[in-house]
C-alpha cells in the first residue's frame, strides 16, 4: 500500500477544497456517505423553498394567475437557458421539459426529417435503454429505416458513420463505465460524412464541462434529476441548434410547442424558436424545484468542479486498488481521469450482494446488471474524506465476507 495518502492527507485534501462550501448547501443525511448521485441527486433547502413557495402562495394562494405572475409558462425556456450556461449552449436554444426518453425521440424524428434522403440511425449497443429503445420507436414510423449498433454491426461507432446515415445518438458518458467520448472529434465525423447528431447527457450535466456551441453539436438531450440534483422525476431538457431551429420538426405537435397557443387556433403552427420542442403543460411545482438546484450553479467554477471530480475518482481507484486487492474487483471505467465522467465502476462476479451490504453499512452506489458496482461522485457535496471512508467499508465488507450473508441474497427483481 506505499504511495497511498494516509488520513492526515485526505484532511488536508478536503481543507483545500475551494468547493467544500458547496457542501452545506445540500442536506445530506447524518451517517451516510452517498455516491449515487448519478442516479438520483441529493435535495438542497434552495429547492425546498422554491418547491414551498410554488406550492403555498402560487398554487394555494395566487391560483391561476400565477402562470403570468409568478411566470410559470415562460419557465421551461428561463431554466433551459440556465442549463444552456453549464453545458455551453447560447440562449435560445435550450429548453426544459418533458423526459429524456420523450426529448431523444423528438430530437432523432427532428434529424431524421433534415436528413429525409437517408434511413439510418448510428446508436451505442451498450447505450442506456431508454435511448435504444426510442430509437427502435424512430424507426418502426419511418419506412426504410435501419438502426446500426456499435459493438454489434461494427467494434467502434467511427466505422458505422457513412453517407446513409441521417443521425446519430450518442451518450457523451456511458452509463454503466464512465467512459467519456470526445464531443468535438465524433460531431465532426458525423459532419463530415453528412450526419447529424444527437448527444445524451445524462451523466455529463452537472458533472463536467461541456461545450456544445463549440463542438458545432445539433441535439442534445439530458435529465435534470442526476447531478443537477432537480429531483425524483425533475423535467429533462433538449438542446437544438440555433442552426435548425427554423427547419427543425418534432412529430409531438402540442399546445405548448404553437407559435400562438392562446390563439386555440384549429391548426397546428410551430413556435419560431426553441419553444416549438416543447409538447404539453409543463410540470410547474417540478420546475420550480429544479429552479432552486440550478440556482446553486450560479456560484460554481466548473474548472473547479472537473478538477475536483478527476481527483476524487483518481483517489477512489487508488485506494480501492491498494487496499481491496485480490478480492475479485475489476475496473471496468477508463484509469485517465481525462477519459472519465464522475463515476466509478468496478466489476465483480457478486456486484448485487456486496453493493447491498454497503448500502446497509451507509454507503450509497447502485448495482447494475450483469456485474457491476458503480459509484457516482458529485463534487458539490462529496469529498475526499467520504472516499476514504467508503474504501474502509468496502474492505471490510470483502475481508469479513459480509456479503454472504442470506439476507443480501440476489432478489428475482433487481432495482
Amino acid at each position: 500500500m506505499s504511495g497511498i495518502p494516509d488520513f492526515v492527507a485526505i484532511e488536508a485534501m478536503d481543507a483545500a477544497d475551494v468547493l467544500r462550501p458547496m457542501r452545506d448547501r445540500f442536506v445530506l443525511p447524518e451517517g451516510m456517505i452517498y455516491l449515487d448521485g448519478n442516479s438520483l441527486g441529493v435535495a438542497s433547502p434552495a429547492a425546498f423553498n422554491e418547491l414551498a413557495e410554488a406550492a403555498k402562495q402560487e398554487w394555494g394562494q395566487d391560483l391561476i394567475r400565477s402562470w403570468n405572475k409568478a411566470g410559470w409558462f415562460d419557465m421551461p425556456v428561463e431554466l433551459g437557458d440556465q442549463i444552456g450556461c453549464l453545458v455551453g449552449a447560447a440562449p435560445g436554444q435550450t429548453v426544459v421539459c418533458d423526459t429524456t426518453s420523450i426529448n431523444i425521440y423528438k430530437a432523432l424524428h427532428a434529424a431524421m426529417g433534415l436528413r429525409s434522403e437517408r434511413s439510418v440511425i448510428v446508436a451505442e449497443g451498450g447505450s442506456f435503454p431508454t435511448d435504444l429503445y426510442m430509437a427502435e420507436g424512430v424507426a418502426s414510423t419511418r419506412a426504410g429505416a435501419v438502426l446500426r449498433l456499435e459493438g454489434v454491426d461494427a467494434p467502434s461507432i467511427e466505422e458505422l458513420i457513412d453517407e446513409s446515415v441521417a443521425v446519430v445518438l450518442v451518450n457523451h458518458v456511458n452509463y454503466k463505465s464512465g467512459e467519456l467520448r470526445d464531443m468535438a472529434a465524433l460531431t465532426k465525423k458525423a459532419h463530415e460524412a453528412g450526419a447529424l447528431i444527437v448527444w445524451d447527457l445524462c451523466h455529463t450535466a452537472g458533472a463536467l464541462p461541456v461545450d456544445l456551441d463549440g463542438s458545432n453539436a445539433d441535439f442534445a438531450v439530458g435529465c435534470t434529476y442526476k447531478y443537477l440534483n432537480g429531483g425524483p422525476g425533475a423535467p429533462a431538457f433538449i438542446y437544438v441548434a440555433k442552426r435548425h431551429l427554423a427547419e427543425a420538426r418534432q412529430p409531438l405537435s402540442g399546445w405548448w410547442g404553437h407559435a400562438r397557443p392562446f390563439a386555440f387556433e384549429q391548426s397546428y403552427a410551430a413556435d419560431a424558436g426553441i419553444r416549438r420542442f416543447q409538447c404539453g403543460t409543463q410540470p410547474i411545482l417540478s420546475l420550480r424545484a429544479l429552479k432552486g438546484a440550478l440556482d446553486i450553479w450560479n456560484d460554481v467554477d466548473m474548472q473547479a468542479l472537473r478538477a475536483k471530480s478527476i481527483a476524487l475518482t483518481d483517489l477512489f481507484i487508488q485506494l480501492v486498488e491498494a487496499k481491496c486487492a485480490g478480492y475479485g474487483l475489476e475496473l471496468e471505467s477508463p484509469r485517465d481521469g481525462t477519459r472519465r465522467g464522475s463515476q466509478v465502476s468496478f466489476a465483480h462476479d457478486n456486484a448485487y450482494q456486496i453493493m447491498q451490504a454497503l448500502i446497509e453499512r451507509g454507503v450509497i452506489g447502485d448495482f447494475r446488471a450483469p456485474a457491476t458496482l458503480r459509484f457516482g461522485f458529485t463534487p458539490l457535496y462529496v469529498g475526499f474524506k467520504d472516499v476514504w471512508q467508503a474504501v474502509e467499508v468496502l474492505e471490510d465488507i470483502l475481508r469479513t465476507g459480509a456479503w454472504k450473508e442470506a439476507r443480501f441474497a440476489v432478489k428475482s427483481a433487481v432495482t
